[in-house]
């Protein structure tokens, strides 16, 4: 047998790229094709070997002697006898040949083992789940619970074995399972949970079996656990997304959220924003935190944390870290010593664990009420938006984040047909790439202070408001005209037939009247004369003037009534 054996055409972890793979008495290696790092692989870190039917032919699962799997596929049929001799005559250690189950079946029995999750049907795997490839996981049900997968940038190869993180494996493909969940009735003991003999078990108390499954996952998979003991603890913060109280555990590399529901592992190297922001009502802070991957819970993720916190919350607390670290590793980062408001010693922490920036509202800009967030909507949702110094911010749900260098450009526009129309207006925010985000419900005296700080930072603003206004004025101008017009010859209609009595003359009037009754009452009128002869005539007079009131008394009856005259 040769010194070194050489394989063609072999896959590391599922990787998107072949390699050569090569056999030594004191390892493996592997190596991509296309140049990369070298993975390597010590005699004795090798404590197990299978071989077995895979996606790209056969595989070989190396057990590892910490714990974890290395997976190489790419392997022919006839390669097993040759690499049997390998690892019999090198490693000390049996190529087993395990054939899997391919009846189909979604119901068999779960076995916890050193490195992974297997699950058996008819004493045959159908698949198994390393540990490192589990992030979290929660009870969905009352026998149900939900098994999260990491979701990685994929990894490099290690040296000896290492591997970078969890989510190497599954960030290899284009397509990738994210959860998974098991449906668990029953009860059970934690040795029969884990693959025992039922009958050792007798005098142990039974459980849930779906308790006791989860509890014996968190232990293997360490899910919520970390390298060294916990930095600081937060008790029952309240979370308005995801929506509860968690208490929060602050470890080296990661920190973690726990929850009377759900539990959640979230490394610091996850974290992208880090925000501190006063809400409006001045007794609250909210703290935000953007996760890329987003945080998982069932089929809802969630790119931001946002936690909320009172404002005159005082917190003391002392960390658990050794000084060699606080003086050499946390150097000006973190204090050993904390004595202020709750919401500053969080925001702290984590700046100085997870080296993140903290992001405030722009300095530039407030509100009517001299305050950092605006009250509006999206939908309808009701929120704050806040203008930081290089995006918006929207929280709490749906947390929205908005760099001003992917905005094309802004539009005020008016609430259409709103009773407070006069009162708010929408903001809508175009994007470059397509689609736009609006912000409804807007106080209408905060317009002139967002106008002026969208200019101050370069932004296009396009205000439809004072078009509208301008319109509307024009349209209300024309309209007063047009009404007072409408006044005029509304008001000459409505006096009737009085204009034609201004121009025409009554025909009944007689203007020699005037003169027969001064003639009545002058004062000459008895002395002219007092024989029987003038008053025979007077009384002639009298019956003419009687006969002639009859028949003009007479034609007015017949005549139509006129309107009276209006002064």
């Amino acid at each position: 047998m040769a010194a070194i054996e050489s394989f063609d055409n072999i896959y590391l972890d599922l990787s998107k790229e072949h390699g050569k793979c090569r056999f030594a008495e004191t390892g493996l290696g592997w190596k991509p094709v296309g140049g990369g790092d070298t993975f390597t692989l010590d005699q004795g870190n090798i404590g197990g070997a299978q071989w077995s039917r895979a996606a790209k032919g056969y595989e070989i699962k190396i057990l590892q002697r910490n714990s974890g799997i290395i997976q190489l596929d790419g392997f022919q049929q006839e390669d097993y006898e040759r690499l049997s001799k390998i690892f019999k005559n090198w490693y000390s250690t049996n190529l087993e040949n395990k054939e899997h189950s391919l009846r189909g079946w979604n119901w068999g029995k779960a076995e916890f083992g050193k490195a992974e999750l297997t699950f058996n049907v008819q004493n045959r795997p159908a698949f198994e789940i390393p540990y490192s490839e589990i992030s979290n996981t929660n009870l969905a049900g009352r026998n149900e619970i939900a098994v999260e997968f990491a979701v990685g940038e994929g990894g490099k190869p290690g040296q000896n074995g290492a591997t970078p993180g969890k989510g190497k494996k599954a960030s290899a493909g284009k397509d990738q399972m994210v959860e998974m969940r098991f449906y668990i009735p029953g009860t059970t003991t934690r040795k029969e949970a884990e693959g025992g003999d039922a009958g050792s078990d007798a005098d142990e108390e039974e459980k849930n079996a779906v308790t006791l499954f989860y509890d014996t996952l968190i232990e293997k998979a360490e899910i919520g656990e970390s390298a060294g003991d916990t930095i600081a603890t937060f008790l029952d913060v309240l979370h308005l997304t995801p929506r509860g109280r968690f208490d929060i555990d602050m470890y080296d590399t990661s920190f973690r959220l726990r929850g009377k529901t759900y539990d959640y592992k979230i490394q610091y190297e996850a974290i992208k924003k880090f925000m501190v922001l006063p809400k409006p009502d001045e007794v609250h802070y909210l703290l935000c935190i953007g996760l890329d991957p987003p945080l998982r819970q069932g089929q809802t993720r969630y790119p931001f944390l946002v936690m909320q916190f009172k404002t005159d919350e005082e917190v003391t607390l002392d960390l658990n870290l050794p000084e060699e670290d606080l003086n050499e590793k946390y150097k000006g980062k973190l204090e050993s010593h904390y004595e202020q408001p709750l919401h500053s010693v969080v925001a702290q922490i984590f700046r100085g664990l997870a080296g993140k920036k903290i992001l405030s509202p722009a300095k530039n800009f407030q509100t009517h009420r001299a305050q950092s967030g605006i009250k509006c909507s999206i939908k309808a949702s009701e929120g704050f938006l806040y203008c930081l110094e290089k995006a918006f911010m929207f929280v709490p749900k749906p947390a929205t984040y908005i760099a001003y260098d992917q905005t094309q450009s802004i539009t005020f526009s008016r609430v259409g047909g709103a009773v407070s129309a006069l009162s708010t207006f929408d903001i809508t925010v175009h994007m470059k790439g397509g689609g736009n985000s609006q912000f409804s419900n807007i106080n209408r005296e905060d317009l002139k202070g967002l106008e002026d700080f969208f200019q101050y930072k370069g932004l296009r603003v396009k205000n439809e408001i004072d078009e509208d206004a301008n319109m509307l004025a024009a349209a209300m101008r024309a309209e007063d005209m047009a009404s007072s017009d409408e006044e005029v010859v509304q008001n000459k209609a409505d006096r009737g037939s009085a204009d034609e009595d201004e121009e025409s003359v009554d025909e009944d009037f007689q203007a020699d009247s005037d003169s027969d009754v001064a003639e009545e009452y002058d004062s000459n009128h008895e002395s002219d004369g007092s024989g029987s002869g003038e008053s025979d005539v007077d009384n002639e007079v009298d019956d003419d003037e009687d006969e002639e009131m009859e028949d003009a008394e007479e034609e007015e009856e017949e005549r139509p009534k006129k309107k009276k005259k209006t002064g």
